[in-house]
């Protein structure tokens, strides 16, 4: 049975600039350069923002406060 050579493994993919095929192909490095500059820059567009520290506290609050609100009727 042959193998299709097309289909790139998890770990592959994940080192795809390290492929082989990358060395002999200027189209796909081409890609891959444009593929890189998207994603860098859809990095800076949303950057990862830790929330504060108090923002479970706030959230368990907020839902006491609902919980207890929703018993007065």
């Amino acid at each position: 049975m042959k193998k299709d050579t097309n289909i790139l493994s998890c770990a592959e993919f994940q080192q795809i600039a390290e492929h082989p095929h990358l060395r002999s192909c200027e189209l796909c490095r081409a890609l891959l350069a444009d593929l890189e500059t998207i994603a860098e820059a859809a990095r800076q567009l949303f950057p990862i923002v830790e929330p504060p520290d108090e923002l479970w506290e706030q959230i368990e609050s907020a839902i006491k406060n609902e919980e207890g609100g929703s018993d007065r009727g």
